[in-house]
């Protein structure tokens, strides 16, 4: 474990959570709210898997702003000592107001720009699989892996990505609506801890 809690041989894999720009029902672009739940929940699974850090993106100050509030209860405040393992998780924590704001964070953390992949419920838009991404970590390519709130990541940033993971499917079904924690935590599990 390094000084700022990050695990020393963890894989160069970020994630983030993208409240903007994010489609609504109508396809149109908005920005979503933050939740409690998708702090906590995908910070958990960032810990759990070894990840370096969580992105939560928002261009509102006041939502970032509570995003540091939740932060400091569960490392410093009444939750730190109520649940003292949930501090590991919300240490891996950061908000960013851009997309790019993160990416340039990651690139000062990983000393390179990394591979912004991005992550989309809709089939037809895949250009990387599980297995040739595993394989980029594996070679030290540090990774940016974008989730959209709402529903899902604007046309512009699947456009702007370096690619598009495929999307997360069960055998022999055609639903695919998870929730975003759902997804964070599937992906992590398919992308680090299934055999190769």
């Amino acid at each position: 474990m390094t000084e700022d809690g990050r695990q020393a041989d963890a894989p160069p894999l970020w994630i983030a959570l993208l409240h903007h720009p994010v489609l609504n029902r109508e396809r149109a672009v908005v920005t979503t709210a933050i939740t409690n739940l998708d702090v906590h929940d995908i910070a958990r699974v960032a810990r759990t898997y070894g990840l370096q850090g969580y992105f939560v993106v928002t261009p509102i100050e006041r939502q970032r702003e509570l995003v540091a509030r939740i932060i400091e209860h569960w490392c410093e405040g009444h939750g730190a000592k109520r649940v003292p393992e949930r501090a590991d998780a919300m240490r891996l924590v950061e908000t960013a107001p851009t997309l790019e704001d993160a990416v340039c964070r990651v690139t000062v953390l990983a000393g390179r720009r990394p591979l912004v992949v991005a992550t989309c419920a809709r089939p037809g838009r895949a250009t990387i699989g599980f297995t040739e991404l595993r394989g980029l970590l594996r070679s030290a390519q540090p990774v940016l892996l974008v989730l959209g709130t709402g529903w899902g990541l604007a046309d512009e940033i699947l456009f702007s990505a370096d690619h598009v993971l495929d999307p997360v499917t069960a055998p022999g079904s055609d639903y695919n609506h998870l929730s975003v924690r759902t997804a964070a935590a599937v992906i992590m599990d398919r992308l680090l801890a299934w055999p190769s």
